[in-house]
């Protein structure tokens, strides 16, 4: 059996907090632990970060990594003791989608919170080179509802995005995209782009990657085919895509989150109701069958006006 390569990007990292008096480890190759004086411990996402350092020299790396090791000993010296609302409501917190999988053991820990089954939103903060999710016991007194606000306005506000329409099978699909990975955050201002009253059935609604929302307006196309469209659409982003999220797609009803003033349902503590939906096709028996209560209920909505 061959042996790997050694990891020199990592070994330099680690050797960086080691010198600053920081015990760290890689429980995988894109992230990095580091365990701090009061016996916690914080985890990053250093896949931009390796990106970068993948770049440069051998020779470069050991101040490539110090500069990131520096970086990430400055956070955490700002943040020993009490949180101040001034440290914790900062330019740099972003909401982040991830998988329950994803999190793992490590989402007690994290200021994150449930969007959707199997989806939790994550506060991270994002630092010129990597991101690191914020733990709750750094935000101190702040109410979870104003730091989750915070990141949110600023994921909408600061990080910009496009839209493009594309036909997939003959079906409009809306695509929320830009170059960071906190798009995910545009499902709170679906209003923005989709007329809750114009969209009697919601919309068909999926989060394949970090840098795409998926949006369906119901109503402008056959309910299957616009299903199964969203469905093809996310399932080929996510496997060919890098940090994916996931295929699932999601009924959006728009209700009590979307009567809100944007700004006040930011901060309310609420999240768009979305609802996992799916059908599987059988184009030789000509028959669908639904895969969720939830499904069966659209189905019945939509099949009630169109016989």
């Amino acid at each position: 059996m061959a042996t790997p390569p050694p990891d020199i990007i990592g070994t330099a990292l680690l050797e960086a907090f080691a010198q600053r008096g920081y015990a760290a480890t890689l429980p995988d190759p894109m992230t990095v632990s580091v365990e701090l004086p009061n016996g916690s411990s914080v985890s990053a996402d250093i896949t931009e970060w390796r990106r970068h350092a993948g770049r440069s020299s051998r020779a470069a790396l050991p101040g490539i990594a110090a500069q990131y090791a520096d970086q990430a000993a400055t956070a955490f010296q700002r943040h020993d003791g009490p949180a101040r609302n001034d440290q914790i409501l900062s330019e740099n917190l972003r909401l982040r989608l991830y998988t329950d999988e994803t999190l793992g053991d490590m989402r007690d820990a994290l200021v994150t919170r449930r969007l959707a089954p199997g989806l939790l939103e994550t506060v991270v903060v994002d630092h010129p080179d990597a991101l690191m999710p914020l733990n709750r016991s750094d935000v101190g007194g702040t109410p979870e509802n104003s730091v989750f606000g915070t990141a949110l306005s600023l994921s909408l506000g600061k990080e910009p995005h496009y839209i493009e329409t594309v036909a997939v099978q003959g079906v409009d699909v809306m695509h929320i995209g830009g170059t960071h990975r906190y798009v995910s955050s545009q499902v709170h201002a679906l209003r923005r782009h989709v007329e809750p009253a114009s969209v009697p059935y919601g919309a068909l609604v999926a989060f394949p990657l970090p840098e795409y929302v998926l949006v369906h307006p119901i109503g402008g196309a056959h309910l299957f085919a616009a299903m199964e469209a969203v469905q093809d659409l996310s399932r080929r982003l996510f496997e060919a895509g890098d940090k994916a999220i996931s295929t699932q797609v999601f009924w959006w009803r728009p209700g009590s989150y979307e009567r809100l003033p944007e700004e006040e349902a930011l901060n309310s503590g609420q999240v768009p109701d979305l609802r996992p939906v799916g059908i599987q096709v059988d184009h030789r028996a000509m028959s669908v069958a639904a895969q969720s209560a939830d499904t069966s209920e659209l189905i019945d909505l939509w099949a009630r006006d169109h016989g």
